[in-house]
C-alpha cells in the first residue's frame, strides 16, 4: 500500500466535495438574491425605478435584520433588486431576433 497516494486521494476527494458544495451554495445564494430582488420590485409596483420617497426597502431591511441577523442592510437589498433588474433586462436581447 502506498500511503502517500491514499492520503492524496482522500485530500483530492475532499477538495472536489468542497468545490461541489461551494458551487451548490453559490447557486442557491444567487437564486435567493434574484428572487428577493424580484419580490422587492413587485412590492414596489413592478417598476424599474422605485417611486420617489418609497421607504419599503428601509422597512424590510430593519425587519429582516431584526429577525434574521446581519446581511440585510438597505445597501444589500438594493443590490439584490439591481441584480434582478440586470438579469431581467439582460435576458431581453437574447429573446429578440432580426429575422
Amino acid at each position: 500500500m502506498n500511503y502517500y497516494d491514499e492520503i492524496k486521494n482522500v485530500l483530492v476527494s475532499n477538495e472536489v466535495y468542497k468545490k461541489a458544495k461551494n458551487y451548490s451554495k453559490n447557486k442557491s445564494n444567487l437564486n435567493a438574491y434574484y428572487n428577493v430582488g424580484r419580490l422587492i420590485v413587485e412590492a414596489q409596483g413592478g417598476e424599474t425605478r422605485a417611486k420617489y420617497g418609497d421607504k419599503l426597502i428601509e422597512e424590510y431591511s430593519k425587519k429582516l435584520t431584526k429577525e434574521l441577523g446581519k446581511g440585510y442592510s438597505v445597501k444589500n437589498l438594493m443590490r439584490m433588486r439591481k441584480f434582478y433588474l440586470f438579469k431581467k433586462l439582460s435576458a431581453v436581447p437574447t429573446q429578440l431576433s432580426w429575422n
